[in-house]
């Protein structure tokens, strides 16, 4: 081997010994915008709700009381006789309490059914109790009206006769209905009732979309504590709050998470009623 071939080989060697190894590069990454810098989302316009086909069956009201959401007195509790009870394939075992819907005589049914609708006239109402199935009668009977798989509403004569004319016969009557924000006044109200540590929340008067998914409460000495749904609009705890401030956070059924903080005074009792925040209708 020659001198010169020697030189060259032992540069060589040297040049790769004194190298460091992250003297190997790779192209680097563009840099990664902050997290406040991201690109907007934005919603397309939301859609109005369609118009579904269901019946709909009238009571005589004497009064407002009771209900399978347990809201009680709807008239204290501001849902007056704009109310609904619905059948069960509406009824959702009581999650769909709370949510509003526009209701409409279906006048194309039939020149019988125009005869008895009151054209261009809707209804608002909120949804309060359960239309029980009778499954010793056909779907298809009358007495079987909110036998599973049929849509139907029973409403107050007093909202009934707003969109159709009553007549004995024309009870169950073709309409329409949709879901609609509903509209409260004053905030989302709390009622406190239970013993020890089993603690039973209703809420009521929810605007929005008006029926709710999930709730948290807490103590001025605990976590978030999540609530189960016991049965409507009542949600259960078992855990010591007493003497503690509460705070509730509600979750409503299209996402939003409202918290209201220190709803309930430090010498809250059971029986109570408290405001906390309210969704925008």
């Amino acid at each position: 081997m020659s001198q010169q071939t020697l030189t060259i080989l032992l540069f060589t060697l040297l040049s790769l010994t004194s190298s460091p190894a992250t003297c190997l590069y790779s192209s680097p990454s563009p840099p990664t915008a902050p997290f406040s810098e991201s690109t907007p989302h934005t919603d397309p316009e939301p859609r109005a709700e369609e118009w579904l086909p269901a019946h709909a069956t009238h009571y005589a009201a004497t009064d407002a009381v009771g209900g399978a959401c347990g809201y009680g007195d709807l008239l204290n509790g501001g849902y007056g006789m704009a109310t609904a009870a619905l059948s069960e394939a509406l009824f959702g075992r009581g999650q769909i309490c709370g949510a509003c819907f526009e209701v409409r005589c279906r006048e194309e049914d039939s020149d019988f059914d125009r005869r008895w609708c009151i054209s261009g006239t809707t209804v608002a109402v909120t949804a309060t109790n359960f239309c029980a199935p009778n499954y010793g009668s056909d779907a298809e009977s009358v007495a079987g009206h909110c036998n599973p798989p049929k849509q139907h509403l029973v409403l107050p004569i007093e909202a009934f006769e707003k969109i159709a004319i009553w007549k004995t016969g024309t009870g169950n009557m073709p309409v329409e209905y949709r879901r609609i924000k509903c509209a409260r006044e004053g905030g989302i109200r709390f009622t406190i009732t239970g013993s020890g540590i089993f603690i039973s929340v209703l809420i009521s008067n929810v605007a929005g979309i008006g029926d709710i998914a999930a709730v948290k409460v807490k103590g001025s000495r605990t976590g978030w504590l999540p609530m189960g749904r016991n049965w409507g609009q009542n949600w259960h705890i078992n855990a010591l709050l007493q003497n503690q401030p509460l705070s509730f956070e509600v979750t409503s059924s299209d996402g939003i998470t409202l918290t209201s903080y220190n709803v309930a005074p430090k010498d809250w009792s059971f029986g109570q009623s408290f405001e906390g925040k309210q969704f925008e209708s």
